[in-house]
């Protein structure tokens, strides 16, 4: 099955650019494109695509928007986030509202769609350098404390480290050998623990050198 993938960028040549550079990849399927965030969140409830590459600096909406009101009406679409080496602030707020990572523009083909499907199979994608500077600006985040990380438990910080691997409930629980609703709850005290709004933020504190530093 081919993951299928929605293009927005309010330049078409660059969109035209994805779309042959992306033709070649059989895991793919380009199945839509919108020049907009408004138009990117009509595609992504009617196409219903695994990943959409998302621009950050768009008219009507910018993607920062399209991607927080996305990530809220349609959570099973991952958000790629397609970025120059300067907008940290952008991917930040990208980030914080659900967004599985970012891609530079001029990234080669391959990357980029080892990327895409990196993040269908739910890991995060960061660049260490820029991820790491849009990662202190995301507050939930970067306030987190060793002494917070050691609140939890051994099991809790088990379940964290799977979060980052992108491992859903039922693939933890199998793991750990533990039920779908001790999952659920786990995830529930983390997130109240080290004060995080989703498990997006899990994986983000977790996949970052700063959290793996202090873990």
């Amino acid at each position: 099955m081919k993951i299928r993938v929605l293009l927005v960028d309010d330049h078409p040549f660059i969109r035209r650019a994805l779309t042959i550079s992306l033709g070649d990849e059989v895991s793919l399927e380009i199945v839509g494109e919108a020049e907009n965030g408004k138009l990117a969140i009509e595609q992504v409830e009617r196409l219903k695509p695994d990943v959409v590459l998302m621009d950050v600096q768009m008219p009507v909406m910018d993607g920062v928007e399209a991607t927080r009101q996305i990530c809220d009406r349609a959570p099973d679409s991952k958000i790629l986030i397609l970025t120059i080496d300067d907008t940290e602030e952008y991917i930040s707020q990208a980030l914080k509202y659900g967004a599985s990572g970012y891609i530079l523009k001029n990234t080669p083909p391959e990357e980029l769609a080892f990327a895409i499907q990196a993040v269908y199979r739910g890991y995060m994608h960061l660049d260490l350098t820029l991820g790491r500077k849009a990662i202190a600006r995301i507050p939930e985040v970067a306030e987190v404390s060793t002494g917070d990380w050691y609140k939890l438990t051994p099991r809790e910080q088990q379940i964290v480290q799977l979060i980052a691997t992108g491992a859903n409930n039922e693939e933890i629980a199998n793991q750990l050998y533990i039920s779908t609703r001790t999952v659920k709850n786990h995830i529930t005290n983390i997130l109240s623990q080290l004060n995080l709004r989703n498990r997006t933020q899990i994986a983000i504190l977790a996949t970052s050198i700063q959290a793996l530093a202090k873990v």
